[in-house]
């Protein structure tokens, strides 16, 4: 899965970059500032988006319908997770307490995420990508791997196995009173509460929690395997992070919020998610970023982790992790 050396040119620094890929301070200075405005009215646009779908569900009342409200409510996830990711970084609002009030109730809870420690796992993540303290090293480890194996992983996905070893830890902290795991599920009656207003709670069942224990699972481990799987523990990122071309399809269901631009973000984990974009063009002027780097899409990719050829030992079913939080 590694790009070859010579797809890898040794062009840095240069006047706008450091040694590092990362900006120098004068460029890094415009490529920081967040947008306050723009970030809140993507919140609002994060939660109109959950309640449009639902209302046509109901709206239409069709099972093809309920079926495809059903799978787009999994990429509700996706957006609570990448955007979660943002505020996880800080880099949602200028003032922390903002940023970290609404990450945690509006964003990470809803997700069922615990920002606090996952920000703490995360924050090991992009300090040594692959190193011994990676915390998901297991997803990405171990590709490419037979098309078997992968389809393993995204079936027990999709048939909420993964999804319920996610939520039964959260169930047992509850039991036992954790605080974080209460704020959690106070926040998931909350949501109950507004399936209840329109008069079908049971919707919450449906179009809340089985999307986040089946599609969004499957479109999880899907990004998470194109930001780093089969990838390996080095100082330059072009190493431990894949570049994939960016479409609009792909934006929509898996990496919303330009976490496409996963290499970008890797460089310099203080670009908010508007300026990734710009952060990459800068590395492809520089020459740092080259055409063969670029995977031609994610398709492309998937089809490259699940090229390992089939041999006895392959054969044999394995036990899979479940997915990992936007890195």
């Amino acid at each position: 899965m590694l790009p070859p050396p010579e797809v890898l040119p040794d062009v840095l620094p240069t006047t706008r970059l450091t040694e590092t890929a990362r900006p120098v301070p004068e460029v890094r200075a415009e490529l920081r500032r967040i947008s306050n405005v723009r970030n809140a009215g993507s919140v609002v646009f994060l939660w109109l988006q959950p309640a449009f779908v639902v209302w046509a569900a109901i709206a239409l009342s069709h099972p093809v319908a309920w079926f495809a409200a059903f799978v787009v409510m999994g990429r509700q996830f996706a957006l609570l997770g990448i955007l979660g990711h943002e505020a996880a970084h800080r880099l949602l609002f200028t003032k922390k307490s903002v940023n970290d009030w609404v990450g945690k109730w509006l964003i990470a809870y809803p997700g069922f995420v615990a920002i606090d420690p996952y920000r703490r796992s995360h924050m090991a993540h992009h300090k040594d990508e692959m190193g011994p303290e990676e915390p998901d090293v297991a997803l990405y480890s171990g590709y490419p791997t037979t098309p078997d194996s992968l389809r393993r992983k995204l079936t027990r996905d999709a048939l909420f196995i993964s999804g319920w070893k996610n939520l039964k830890p959260l169930l047992k902290l509850a039991w036992a009173r954790n605080p974080v795991a209460l704020r959690i599920l106070g926040t998931q009656a909350v949501v109950l509460a507004a399936f209840t207003a329109i008069g079908r709670p049971e919707l919450f069942l449906f179009l809340w929690v089985l999307p986040w224990m089946s599609p969004w699972r499957v479109l999880n481990r899907l990004r998470a395997l194109a930001e780093h799987g089969g990838m390996t523990r080095s100082t330059d990122r072009r190493l431990t992070t894949h570049h994939v071309r960016q479409s609009l399809l792909a934006r929509f269901w898996i990496v919303p919020y330009n976490t496409g631009w996963h290499l970008a973000h890797h460089v310099d984990i203080g670009i908010p998610w508007r300026n990734l974009p710009k952060l990459h063009d800068e590395l492809v002027a520089a020459g740092w970023v080259t055409p063969e780097l670029e995977h031609p899409s994610y398709m492309a990719l998937w089809r490259k982790l699940a090229s390992k050829p089939v041999t006895r030992t392959d054969a044999r079913p394995t036990t899979g992790t479940s997915p990992a939080s936007p890195s």
